[in-house]
């Protein structure tokens, strides 16, 4: 074989070594993803387990798109979290929502996206594209909430940390109650201590319910601002510890930007110096050029202080679906990385703000000298 001296023909030379029956998800990424997004893919996989999932890395992970509802909290985000490969989580209201059908004791059903909608309505059948669950699964999930939710340690203000966590204990005792084998992402919450936030509590079936018991006198109510300062405490926590603070980001939207915001949270609006998030994956089927958050790039991220300009050796976007990327992810991971010790952020979060309130205040009274 010729020799190639060329520093650009120093990548790995593509094989055609056949797959094998037994190819391990290891060797697929390893050695047949090996271009256009697959590669992306790959290169995904790798920064995940060999940067983000050292000792010293806080991983936050974001979650848009019906994920839950096609299994994927429980296949891939909640052994995740068992592993310690996940440390905080701001999710979409309607995954953890739909989540939760199956922790009652509901079933969803794979179907198919070409249903007559009109005879689904009739029929009473609700479909998230080709998924397809009775109507009576959502009646009954809000009536669980509802139930819940007018008990006593719910009339009060709190962050949707601490609402979350609650949730969580009651969702992994009805879990023990019926048999459950499988935990949901709010009662592995619970167990793990990951504390998961919520960017718009108002928008989803969860949030819909809170605003029905207000009809009815509950005092509950959902402080957004504490989440925006008690998420950029946990990055701030984890880049004064010596840390590296680590986002993967499946999807975008809302969740997406929170994520991120943290670091503009902390450099542009607390004026504490800080230089942006260590490592950036993201999985998304979003365009760059429509100029929306979703397809925004990691350079994009870096004008905005969101991203440390130092680590853009450090990102991977793939765009990929996440239903296809994210089962491979974390088969790849769990294979190849062994588990990490909880960190159980959600009970240093009195801690944490601490340390971002202090700084603060070191960073007004700095200013007021100049």
């Amino acid at each position: 074989m010729k020799k190639h001296n060329s520093k650009f023909l120093s990548g790995k030379a593509i094989e055609r070594k056949p797959i094998r029956p037994n190819t391990t998800v290891i060797d697929l990424v390893e050695n047949y993803f090996n271009a256009y997004n697959a590669a992306r893919l790959r290169e995904a996989c790798q920064l995940f387990t060999q940067k983000m999932l050292v000792p010293e890395s806080t991983v936050g992970l974001s979650l848009t798109g019906a994920l839950t509802p096609a299994g994927l909290g429980g296949t891939c985000i909640v052994p995740l979290m068992k592993a310690g490969f996940v440390d905080w989580i701001v999710s979409t209201g309607a995954n953890l929502y739909h989540d939760t059908h199956f922790s009652i004791g509901h079933s969803l059903h794979r179907g198919s996206p070409n249903v007559n909608d009109k005879a689904l309505r009739k029929a009473g059948v609700i479909r998230i594209y080709d998924i397809l669950f009775d109507y009576d699964v959502l009646l009954t999930t809000d009536a669980f909430f509802r139930k819940v939710l007018r008990l006593e340690e719910f009339q009060k203000e709190m962050g949707t940390a601490e609402f979350h966590y609650r949730i969580g204990k009651y969702v992994a005792e009805r879990e023990r109650k019926l048999g459950i084998k499988h935990s949901s992402i709010l009662s592995a919450a619970y167990r793990y201590g990951v504390p998961i936030y919520t960017s718009s509590p108002g928008d989803s079936s969860i949030g819909m319910n809170i605003a029905a018991t207000k009809l009815t006198g509950s005092k509950i109510s959902i402080d957004v601002l504490l989440d925006v300062n008690e998420t950029a405490a946990i990055v701030l926590a984890a880049k004064r510890s010596g840390g590296k603070s680590s986002v993967v980001l499946i999807g975008g939207g809302s969740p997406k930007n929170f994520v991120l915001q943290t670091e503009p949270q902390i450099q542009e609006v607390l004026g504490i110096n800080e230089n942006g998030h260590d490592y950036f994956l993201q999985i998304t089927d979003a365009r760059p050029d429509t100029g929306g958050l979703s397809g925004a790039t990691p350079g994009e991220a870096v004008t905005w202080g969101k991203v440390d300009p130092d680590s853009l050796g450090d990102a991977v976007v793939s765009y990929l679906d996440s239903t296809v990327a994210l089962p491979i992810m974390t088969s790849y991971a769990l294979e190849k990385i062994r588990p990490r010790p909880l960190k159980k952020l959600y009970m240093r979060r009195e801690e944490f703000m601490a340390l971002l309130t202090n700084e603060y205040n070191k960073a007004k009274s700095k200013k007021k000298k100049k």
